[in-house]
């Protein structure tokens, strides 16, 4: 099949956020303890943190981490992890039905994330927790000093405030499935309060509202529409979440990039809605704070034990292709997707996995992440794509071929993102350059394969990995580049000279 990009210069997005490329950790299985956390491990820092997983998520380039949760969150009272660990309490935790002992809490968090070389999304709880709680965890981390809370931090060893500046109100309260789950109106009202408390404690902090937790919620996108009626004015973000498992039907499934593109686009008119509703000049961004390819029909139930290993999804190089295709769908709204997480980092549906008392290794989810956070910073343009079809039973026809262009300014250099979804053909495509003079293509890779359910593993940790693909020279303004089928794919090209 034949594919035609012309990526003009001048025909730009937005600029990319930095906190595109986040992720999250909750007190989920072994995403903690046995995760990030495993005192006696051979590579655990003074502090217990595995010092192999810290070197991951630097080479990840993970901008924020939301923290603590997740379901989990709705039922926590953060005043539990604080303190001298020998005197924190070991608490049931109802969301997992797992035995949480407390041994890691935000203070412990704030150290591991500056190891990490990342910053903290930070969650209050909108379940059991009240707006007063979610105010007293603010002036913790944040207030300088002479408070109760803020003195309590330093006596706990951190003199100086953490400054958290982002903040989630509340998780998934439009499920059933949540501790404490409200109705839109008693969520907006709830949130509302709360933020009113925490943005009087500190007026630097940007918060999250909750919207709904997946596009198939019988309350979407009402349950949107109703929150940002309440809290329009005082929020500055809305959380959306999606993921995607294959049900059997591998086109279906690496069409998942189209869902998400619709998903965002309602929560974007509904956003704008709100806002004409409310003669408001302000503009409400999305928050993506939980996408990844996510298994759900593969859980079991488990007795009640510490860190458990559930949610613990292995991933192929078909699902990491799918990923690909979200990735490429977040970069092309960066000008309202401002914030995203991939849930989550480690263990659980995650792109590092981990084995007590052993070595760490990359799953196969983690390089188009790690690709798209290291080369895709700067400013996404809107190219002319023309692209033959695929069929697929669920979304009927979509472009069989994807992309996503960013052109750093700074560095003089346009990275272009293509997943090629086709199992069966590969793609001639032609990429003109004509608007930015004269080019090189200076790097190329692809992540592709006969057997697409190949695995990474501790044995065989380099099973599936993108591997460099031949350079093409073209004339400096236009390649003709062959995609391969079911391929997810790397090209940076230097501007020599402006056009």
């Amino acid at each position: 099949m034949k594919t035609k990009i012309t990526v003009v210069k001048d025909f730009a997005l937005g600029a990319v956020d930095d906190n595109l490329f986040s992720s999250f950790i909750e007190h989920l299985g072994r995403a903690v303890y046995t995760g990030i956390y495993e005192p006696g491990h051979p590579t655990a820092d003074e502090q217990g943190f595995r010092k192999d997983v810290i070197d991951l998520v630097k080479d990840l380039r993970v901008s924020l981490v939301r923290y603590p949760g997740g379901n989990f969150l709705s039922g926590y009272n953060w005043k539990d992890g604080i303190g001298p660990r020998s005197g924190r309490p070991v608490r049931l935790d109802r969301a997992w039905h797992t035995i949480e002992p407390n041994e890691v809490g935000i203070d412990d968090f704030y150290d591991w994330a500056k190891k990490a070389g990342t910053q903290i999304l930070g969650a209050v709880n909108m379940g059991t927790g009240t707006p007063q709680d979610a105010a007293d965890i603010v002036e913790y981390c944040n207030y300088p000093g002479g408070t109760y809370w803020s003195d309590l931090r330093a006596k706990n060893g951190h003199k100086e405030p953490y400054g958290i500046k982002y903040w989630c109100v509340g998780n998934e309260m439009d499920g059933p499935w949540q501790i404490c789950h409200l109705d839109a109106n008693d969520y907006g009202k709830k949130a509302l309060e709360a933020i009113k408390l925490m943005k009087w404690t500190d007026d630097s902090i940007k918060v999250v509202v909750c919207g709904s937790a997946t596009s198939s919620m019988p309350t979407y996108p009402e349950w949107d529409r109703i929150v940002l009626e309440h809290t329009y004015d005082l929020t500055d973000y809305i959380s959306i979440h999606r993921y995607f498992e294959n049900y059997g039907n591998d086109d279906d499934f690496l069409a998942s990039f189209y869902d998400m593109d619709q998903f965002i686009k309602t929560c974007t008119a509904t956003c704008d809605y709100v806002k004409a509703l409310k003669r408001s000049n302000k503009t409400v961004y999305l928050s993506f704070d939980e996408w990844n390819v996510w298994y759900q029909q593969h859980q079991q139930p488990h007795p009640w034990e510490k860190a458990p290993r559930i949610l613990e999804d292995h991933y192929s190089l078909l699902d990491a292709l799918t990923f690909g295709g979200m990735a490429i769908t977040l970069l092309n709204h960066a000008d309202r997707v401002r914030v995203a997480c991939l849930a989550q980092l480690v263990n659980v549906i995650a792109p590092i996995f981990t084995e007590p008392g052993k070595g760490a290794y990359k799953q196969s989810i983690y390089y188009p992440f790690r690709d798209v956070s290291v080369y895709g910073r700067g400013t996404v343009l809107s190219p002319v794509v023309k692209s033959e079809t695929k069929h697929t039973e669920k979304y009927g026809d979509v472009p069989a071929v994807i992309f996503s262009t960013v052109y750093n300014e700074e560095a003089k250099e346009l990275t272009v993102f293509a997943l090629n979804s086709s199992k069966t053909e590969s793609s001639e495509t032609e990429l003109d350059l004509l608007s930015f003079g004269k080019t090189e293509m200076c790097y190329r890779t692809e992540l592709a394969g006969g057997n697409l359910d190949a695995k990474n593993s501790l044995e065989q940790p380099d099973a599936v990995k993108p591997h460099e693909a031949p350079l093409v020279t073209g004339d400096k303004e236009q390649y003709k580049i062959n995609l391969k089928p079911a391929s997810w794919n790397v090209m940076r090209f230097k501007v020599e000279k402006q056009g």
